[in-house]
């Protein structure tokens, strides 16, 4: 149930709180208005028509372009059967949690005929972002681009480009999303694998009856385009190329970057990459393949297909009315293995910070608290009167430190505001594996999880350093782990065992990435240090909607702090009941 807080005493603190935010906006950027309309919408994928969720009927959806400094005030109508939250990918939401988006975490999803307004200022970050559902697998067709340009009069710290191009991954299902996750949740095995991966909505020549749903890119020799992608496929990391052409990687997780050169561009889900594109003066006509594939490390299967676009250069007009310009053939890139680790460890560490005067990396360097996560697979029993598909009634289940997480009925930020943790929650959650064993060797004999809505609790400016340890429980693979409500600094990787006597010497405390989606590599770990200046509650899940729909999550509960600006604000008047 939620909260009785009266709710007149509730909306005069939520218009007092909205006008003294609003002011100080003011000075900050302005405030921008979007209408994101949650509709039903028939769109034809493989020779399909199918009706999908979208918003404002937009596969993929809209795209956002704001300032750094700028409020938003995104008014959300769900007009589908289906529960409805959007989350903000990155978007730090500083004491703005009730417009974070996940469901169950910091609001009840938007019911069927009902709207919410979410209400947020972009503070101190610029670049590519996204927005997607945060609910069951709705973010499957819903998703779009955030673009967060400078403050007025600010250039980017590299070569300003001639056009900017929003290139955003996802996956096609010819079936319901929905009723794959929950046949899978029904047998307790893995859901059906998508039917192709798209780029900006199209799967591209490489599926049948899909030639014609190829995403072009025109472009001009000799100019500059930033190219920004987006990774919002459900379940698989990709490896990108462009045949014959060199990027440069400029930007991560909007932070920017030490400028590097690469032919092969790593991104897992829920990350964002700015590259930098230089046309060359090719031959008119010229047409080069822009390609995107998966990179598993996994046992299970997956979709080894390839989504493809075309680059093609756009011809003069001809000397002489009757002079044609000779076709050329389409150029392919050279795509890494789909289990090329190599390529894809070497990628993720030549990204820096770029920790320079103007934009500084604030690494904590003093932690206040360790912590060490398990992440991986496990098995739990299934409930009863079900059949499920492993040993002894048994379903696949995913963890962190052996604790597979319950999605409560009422949200943890409410319960959480309101002191009304009691049946919703408890502060619990271990620290280190309750049971230490050869994490990426041979699985010990009981691999069952436990299961639980347990939190961390976090003093208001806690420095926190997070190990987590990939297990080979089930089979060893990457998990992208997104972190809400911060960035973190990523100070450490390896393979194999974490071992805490030798490996944080050689942690990078100067200039390590920043980012909010880390892949903790396969049957290796990845360190990660951030500060817990945002009071609320934020949740910490893998990007692989399999995992998370299997338990792979947890939350972190950050007090609120002494001074009046570090303190949560109150819920807003249309908050969604549960």
């Amino acid at each position: 149930m939620c909260s009785s807080f009266p709710r007149v005493v509730l909306f005069v603190l939520s218009a007092f709180w909205v006008f003294a935010e609003l002011v100080l906006a003011k000075h900050a950027g302005i405030t921008r208005h979007y209408k994101f309309d949650i509709k039903m919408q028939n769109v034809t994928r493989l020779c399909q028509i199918k009706s999908i969720v979208t918003v404002n009927g937009q596969f993929p959806g809209p795209r956002i372009v704001v300032r750094e400094g700028d409020t938003m005030l995104v008014k959300v109508v769900n007009h589908v059967q289906n529960n409805i939250t959007i989350h903000w990918h990155g978007i730090r939401q500083l004491r703005s949690g009730w417009a974070d988006g996940p469901a169950y975490i910091t609001q009840c999803p938007i019911q069927t005929g009902r709207s919410y307004v979410y209400n947020f200022t972009i503070t101190g970050q610029r670049g590519t972002l996204f927005w997607h559902a945060h609910i069951s697998w709705l973010r499957a067709t819903l998703y779009g681009p955030i673009v967060i340009l400078p403050k007025p009069h600010v250039p980017y710290p590299f070569r300003h480009p001639y056009k900017e191009v929003p290139i955003i991954f996802g996956e096609w299902w010819k079936a319901d999303t929905e009723t794959v996750i929950n046949q899978a949740q029904q047998t307790g095995g893995a859901p059906n694998l998508s039917d192709a991966f798209t780029i900006n909505g199209l799967p591209g020549p490489f599926y049948n009856c899909s030639a014609k749903d190829t995403f072009k890119l025109k472009v001009r020799p000799g100019k500059t385009y930033l190219l920004r992608l987006i990774n919002a496929a459900m379940n698989d990391e990709l490896f990108f190329s462009i045949a014959n052409h060199t990027l440069t990687v400029v930007e991560a997780d909007a932070v920017y970057v030490k400028a590097f050169k690469t032919t092969t561009i790593l991104i897992t889900p829920g990350q964002t990459i700015n590259v930098l594109l230089n046309t060359r003066h090719h031959h008119p006509n010229a047409t080069f393949l822009i390609a995107a594939r998966p990179y598993a490390t996994g046992p299970a299967t997956f979709d080894n297909t390839t989504t493809a676009g075309i680059l093609e250069y756009h011809s003069p007009p001809p000397s002489t009315p009757n002079t044609k310009t000779p076709k050329l053939p389409l150029l392919i890139p050279t795509l890494a293995a789909f289990n090329d680790t190599i390529i894809a460890t070497n990628f993720n560490r030549k990204v820096r910070s770029l920790a320079n005067t103007k934009f500084p990396a604030k690494v904590p360097k003093n932690v206040d608290r360790h912590f060490f996560f398990t992440v991986g697979l496990g098995i739990s029993q299934c409930s009863q009167n079900q059949t499920c598909q492993g040993p002894n009634n048994t379903r696949v289940a995913a963890a962190i430190n052996n604790v597979t997480f319950v999605q409560p009925n009422t949200a943890l930020l409410q319960a959480h505001f309101f002191n009304q943790a009691k049946g919703v929650y408890t502060t619990d959650f271990p620290e280190n594996p309750p049971v230490k064993f050869n994490y990426t060797g041979t699985p010990p004999s009981n691999i069952m999880v436990a299961s639980g809505t347990k939190v961390v609790v976090l003093q208001f400016n806690t420095s926190v350093e997070l190990v987590m340890q990939g297990t080979s429980i089930i089979g060893a693979e990457s998990h992208p782990l997104h972190l809400h409500g911060f960035n973190f600094f990523v100070v450490g990787q390896g393979f194999g065992n974490y071992d805490p006597n030798k490996d944080p010497a050689n942690f990078n405390l100067v200039d390590p990435a920043e980012r909010n989606t880390v892949g903790v590599p396969s049957a290796g770990w990845v360190a990660i240090r951030f500060l817990a200046d945002n009071p609320g509650v934020w949740f910490m899940h893998c990007h692989l909607e399999v995992h998370t729909s299997w338990g792979l999550k947890m939350a972190w509960v950050v007090m609120d702090g002494q001074r009046r600006n570090q303190k949560l604000l109150p819920p807003p008047s249309d908050l969604p009941k549960c």
